[in-house]
């Protein structure tokens, strides 16, 4: 398993809420906190901003992917809305989840509440290049539901 160091400054509003952590030895993801200064009522069918209080700094070559917790979406319908959101390396605003309420009841998001992951991933970047004919494949153009059910 490769590691990269992640930079993380804490805002005041994250004081006394721990840094992103992985919660077991292999999991992909690290659990982030809500740094909310009172709790957040998201009702079915709307979706909030859910701030962390966290900064980063992530390394070139390198992003950082916002992505729901599963128990989370299983349990109550809550999902992150833009679902990989992307933290590039450049950026050093705010870390803020956008959740979203797919549930049939209101889902209260409470300072310290885990409502999102950080999963670090290498980026690869395509260089653009324009040509008149692409190479077939048995595919072709097969889109949604090409290959039945």
């Amino acid at each position: 398993m490769e590691n990269t160091q992640l930079s993380i400054r804490k805002l005041p509003h994250a004081e006394g809420l721990e840094l992103p952590r992985y919660m077991t030895e292999d999991a992909a993801g690290m659990d982030v906190l809500a740094a909310v200064t009172e709790s957040v009522n998201i009702l079915p069918g709307a979706r909030a901003l859910i701030p962390t209080g966290l900064q980063l700094a992530v390394a070139r070559g390198f992003e950082v992917q916002v992505r729901p917790r599963s128990g989370l979406a299983l349990k109550y319908g809550i999902t992150v809305l833009n679902s990989p959101g992307t933290i590039d390396a450049d950026y050093r605003g705010e870390v803020c989840v956008i959740l979203v309420n797919l549930g049939s009841e209101p889902f209260v998001v409470s300072r310290g509440e885990r409502v999102a992951q950080f999963v670090v991933a290498p980026v690869i970047r395509a260089v653009p290049i324009q040509c008149d004919v692409l190479p077939e494949t048995d595919r072709g153009e097969g889109g949604f539901g090409h290959t039945g059910l």
